[in-house]
C-alpha cells in the first residue's frame, strides 16, 4: 500500500507524535500517585530520561508505547508497508537504545521497570498491582 498523503502531511503528522506525557504515562503516574507514590519525571540526568523516577525506591520506569519499542507479540506492533527499510532501522536503533540505557541504568544501581502501553490500555490494575509487587519486593 502506497502512502496516500505527501511528505510535508506526513512530517506534520510525525511531528504531532509525543515523547512526553503520553496517554499511558499519565494513567500510570495517576495510578502510582492514588497508591501513594511521589515521585519525579522525566529526568534528563539519567540515560533514557525515565518516564517515571522513584527515588526513593532507586527505581525508575518506562513507559513504552508498543509500536515505537516493539512489543513482542503484541498486536499493535505493525510494520509500516511503505519504506521498510527505513522503519528497520528506525525500531533496531529504538530497541538498541532501550537495552543501552536500562544497562547503563543497572550498572549504576537502578531498578528498572518497562510498562508497556497495551498493558496500561487493557489491564491497568493488574499491571499496576505487578509493577508494586516487583517495586517492594526489591527495597
Amino acid at each position: 500500500m502506497v502512502d496516500t498523503v505527501t511528505s510535508e502531511q506526513r512530517s506534520w503528522n510525525m511531528s504531532r507524535i509525543k515523547g512526553k506525557n503520553t496517554s499511558p504515562e499519565l494513567t500510570l503516574r495517576s495510578l502510582l500517585h492514588k497508591a501513594g507514590f511521589r515521585f519525579r519525571l522525566h529526568r534528563k540526568d539519567l540515560p533514557g530520561s525515565p518516564d517515571i523516577v522513584l527515588p526513593r525506591y532507586q527505581t525508575v520506569i518506562f513507559v513504552h508505547g508498543c509500536f515505537w519499542h516493539r512489543h513482542q507479540e503484541c498486536r499493535n506492533v505493525t510494520m509500516p508497508s511503505s519504506r521498510r527499510e527505513f522503519w528497520a532501522k528506525k525500531f533496531d536503533e529504538n530497541m538498541a537504545r532501550d537495552v543501552k540505557n536500562r544497562t547503563v541504568l543497572e550498572s549504576a544501581g537502578w531498578k528498572v521497570y518497562i510498562v508497556w502501553e497495551c498493558e496500561l490500555r487493557y489491564e491497568p490494575q493488574e499491571t499496576l498491582q505487578r509493577l508494586l509487587e516487583n517495586i517492594r519486593s526489591n527495597n
